[in-house]
């Protein structure tokens, strides 16, 4: 089964018309997109867009074989005209099948939002899931046997992959398309790298894709960490890196500090952020967890798992630091990077980043200041991927 992406931008395109954003602005060349719109085969056109006959012919291809047009998502604006020789667009009733004379067949898959997402099977038996923008399957069951090919808006219904993996409908072999691209990320770089951590990709308007070919799907690495300052965007960068996968568990090193209640807003804003399908627990015991099989883990954070281990050595008196606390404090570290290397289990690790501040005032200060940039240089040895986040943008030192 052959697919050639007419469009794989968001309903108002990218750039959006008259719109000032920076992300418009940028969104030249490859990286404008036209509305989603998908032809399967040359036979069955998914979402018909304004100008998809000419989108048609500068894929090389033409839509005078399209036998069927479907509409998955209620679209605004005029009526949309319908190019001679085409058939008139319908849509298929929510859990219906539809059989094809070319012998695909298409089922309509349920939303929780308006629109209706197709199960496309082709002649040779492969299949490919297609969401509308904003759009996530209701009420799926598992497990399910996975498409090979699955398009749909990750960057913003990222739930939506993560049911999908749930269920198995996606697995590591899927090949994730992102759609509806919008100017809610920068395009280019920055969009490539979101996706490229979601398990997905984009490409180009026009092109043409074998479902099943099982090329250029991108590996997720098992390893992260991620660095920043103070406010700059770092813990949201490590939960949104996780937010298309179900069963995370978060590892908050912080505690509660009853008592104080700036902390708790802080707490209460992290917790507000993350999907409801994800599991807490509050500890500095990251070496069992590490070693543990099981779903995604997130550690926010390294420094305060640092500040309880000098605790717990001492660290802050000089006679403990010089009497065994220096040497204990080294191999709390070792047997967590040691567990970082062994870790089966995806792993994504935020730490601060304070090396390139004001030099503390006092002594502990400073050697806080020093252990912490020996952890992290010992930490991000283990993991495939380092980002250091600044002012909200994340800067790949590795990977």
């Amino acid at each position: 089964m052959e697919l050639t992406l007419l469009g794989t931008g968001a309903p108002a395109g990218l750039p959006r018309p008259d719109c000032p954003c920076a992300a418009c602005a940028s969104a030249l060349g490859t990286d404008a997109r036209a509305a989603t719109s998908l032809l399967v085969d040359g036979t069955l056109l998914l979402d018909l867009t304004p100008g998809t006959a000419f989108a048609a012919a500068r894929a090389g291809r033409s839509p005078g074989g399209v036998r069927q047009v479907l509409l998955s998502h209620p679209h605004d604006g005029p009526a949309l005209e319908v190019p001679a020789g085409l058939p008139q667009p319908g849509r298929v009733p929510d859990g219906r099948e539809l059989a094809l004379l070319t012998g695909h067949r298409v089922r309509a898959v349920a939303l929780d939002a308006p629109g209706t997402g197709y199960a496309v099977t082709g002649p040779d038996g492969r299949r490919l899931l297609y969401l509308p923008p904003g759009g996530a399957p209701a009420g799926l069951e598992g497990p399910a046997e996975p498409y090979a090919m699955v398009l749909l808006d990750v960057v913003g219904r990222p739930d939506a992959l993560a049911r999908l993996r749930e269920t198995g409908a996606v697995s590591p072999a899927t090949d994730v398309v992102a759609v509806h691209l919008d100017h809610d990320v920068p395009p280019g770089a920055e969009t490539r790298r979101r996706l490229a951590a979601a398990g997905a990709r984009a490409v180009p308007d026009g092109t043409t894709l074998e479902v099943g070919a099982r090329e250029d799907v991108p590996g997720v690495p098992r390893r992260t960490l991620v660095l920043g300052g103070a406010r700059s965007g770092k813990s949201v960068e490590a939960e949104r890196r996780l937010e298309s996968f179900p069963e995370v568990l978060y590892v908050a090193t912080g505690g509660t500090r009853n008592g104080d209640t700036e902390w708790a807003a802080r707490v209460s804003a992290h917790q507000e952020r993350r999907p409801g399908s994800w599991r807490t627990v509050e500890t500095c015991d990251l070496v069992p967890l590490l070693k543990d099989d099981g779903p995604p883990l997130l550690v926010d954070c390294l420094s305060l798992w640092l500040t309880d281990a000098m605790d717990a050595v001492g660290a802050w008196d000089d006679a403990e630091w010089a009497d065994g606390g220096e040497r204990a404090l080294r191999d709390r570290t070792r047997e967590l990077t040691d567990a970082v290397r062994g870790a089966r289990r995806t792993v994504v690790a935020v730490s601060n980043e304070v090396g390139s501040g004001i030099v503390p005032a006092t002594a502990s200060g400073r050697r806080y200041r020093d252990e912490l940039g020996r952890l992290n240089t010992a930490f991000a040895r283990e993991c495939e991927q380092v980002l250091l986040v600044v002012a909200g943008q994340a800067v790949v030192l590795r990977g």
